[in-house]
């Protein structure tokens, strides 16, 4: 009998029924299916409420980065990861930057835009005049719409109108720039620009469409500094090398893209682990990097007079310490109290230092002793496990492998059998 994914209603199910039906669409066994009950620390109520058609949980390694001293208060870092290596080398980079003083990161003010669309006006120039003249109109009908985030010294503070070009022609795009203080504010913005839009298309004469938030979040930007002493990296011949694979991410969008990967290894892992929007912080930090037709790093590195190792890293951090994720996932909420934050600035900050830091881990190890050495020793472990290793032969057979420079399946499965053998 040939199998539909077409089911009306589906979302409707109680969980279980809904793994039942997962389980005779894809032909899993009991043992498999068992796999779905366990929750964990979220459980299953709160799991069904924060997306739609929930069958499990997917669990995702906590660990927590050490030796971390960001403007000058010693910190534990969350991160959410399940590749090998990350953890340690931010943490290994952590205790390098210690040596002088650490990061020192700041930030700006949360600021979003909210974005109104409008199409077939016929005057553009003069629409966007028109906008702007009534900026205080608009402004006030934003922030009746959330009195709570005006009230903690948030909400709508600036109004920008631009005109560009399209291949359907010109079009007139309407941008409130709202504060919106410790939330990410996604909701609050698109809201605002919801209430908005039937003004501004009264104004324009025009017809809006999009009324949503940017996930390039240019004004609300963190930053973070930190000197690395050279002989701790290994030597000015280590540093040198690092500065020349930075030149090599400046000049080629090919190296570049795994050049910011890997500060995105850090930065996401965190922004995961304290419940924000992994996709919408990685598309800011891609869209920031490539925001003068050009895509760079994320990173700047030279060395200072003394011949240390100098980065600085610069990118939109659209993150927050209230609503969403943060507020109805456990263990995002056990995250941040670990961190200690009180504001999201704070912890945009903290997330700015992870990210440099898994930066200059990675150059790091590819001017030296080459990022295959480490990482796959960690690797071997992972590929141990699944072919279905367990306890002390997991470090047997990963063991092994590395020594013998095979890490593969095949071989993992001809140690397991040897092994099990005995």
């Amino acid at each position: 009998m040939k199998k539909s994914s077409e089911v009306s209603g589906f979302y409707k199910l109680p969980i279980k029924e809904r793994a039942q039906f997962v389980k005779e669409f894809a032909g899993l066994t009991d043992q498999e299916a068992t796999m779905f009950e366990a929750s964990g620390p979220l459980p299953f109520d709160i799991a069904n409420r924060m997306i739609e058609n929930v069958i499990g949980i997917m669990p995702v390694p906590l660990a927590v980065a050490v030796n971390f001293l960001v403007n000058g208060r010693d910190m534990l870092v969350p991160m959410a990861i399940e590749e090998p290596s990350v953890v340690a080398a931010a943490s290994n980079a952590a205790k390098i930057a210690r040596a002088r003083g650490g990061f020192l990161a700041t930030s700006t003010d949360p600021i979003m835009i909210g974005q109104i669309q409008v199409v077939d006006v016929k005057d553009t120039q003069r629409a966007r005049f028109e906008i702007l003249a009534q900026k205080d109109r608009i402004l006030k009908r934003a922030n009746d719409q959330d009195p709570v985030l005006v009230s903690l010294g948030g909400g709508a503070r600036d109004l920008q109108v631009r005109v560009i070009d399209t291949f359907l022609g010109k079009m007139v795009i309407a941008e409130i720039l709202v504060d919106c203080r410790d939330a990410m504010g996604a909701n609050a913005v698109n809201t605002m620009a919801e209430a908005v839009a039937p003004v501004v298309e009264e104004i324009s004469g025009g017809h809006v469409y999009l009324r949503i938030i940017s996930n390039l979040a240019v004004n609300r930007l963190a930053r973070a500094k930190a000197i690395f002493d050279r002989q701790q990296l290994g030597g000015e011949e280590v540093v040198d090398g690092i500065i020349d694979a930075y030149a090599f991410a400046l000049a080629d969008p090919f190296r570049c893209a795994t050049h910011n990967k890997g500060i995105m290894n850090g930065v996401t892992a965190v922004v995961l682990a304290t419940g924000n929007d992994t996709r919408a912080v990685e598309a800011g930090a891609h869209a920031y990097a490539a925001r003068t037709g050009h895509y760079t790093s994320l990173t700047t590195w030279e060395k200072n007079v003394e011949g240390n190792l100098v980065g600085t890293i610069e990118m939109p951090m659209a993150v927050g310490i209230v609503g969403g994720a943060t507020a109805s996932n456990p263990m995002a909420r056990l995250s941040l109290k670990i961190l200690g934050i009180k504001t999201a600035k704070e912890l945009a900050e903290i997330i700015a230092s992870v990210g440099l830091a898994q930066n200059l881990a990675a150059l790091r190890a590819l001017a030296s002793e080459g990022i295959q050495r480490g990482h796959m020793g960690l690797h071997a472990r992972n590929v141990a496990i699944s072919v279905g290793a367990t306890g002390e032969l997991i470090d047997v057979i990963s063991a092994q492998m590395v020594a013998e420079k095979r890490i593969r399946i095949d071989r993992a499965k001809e140690l397991l059998e040897q092994y099990s053998s005995r």
